[in-house]
């Protein structure tokens, strides 16, 4: 049962870093990031939308 559990939670850290990553990529390249990572990530997608990137 402590197995799985481990497997899991490595699991939702890989989820975790893609989507950061994820949003990383799409600043640097000026697109908008995807509604799924910003919210794994806890950020609000509509106040994302609103910063200023120059």
């Amino acid at each position: 049962m402590k197995t799985r559990k481990f497997v899991t939670g490595v699991g939702e850290f890989f989820d975790f870093m893609g989507s950061a990553m994820a949003v990383s990529a799409a600043v640097r390249n000026r697109q908008p990031a995807r509604t799924t990572d910003l919210q794994r990530l806890g950020i609000d997608p509509e106040q994302f939308s609103r910063l200023r990137r120059y």
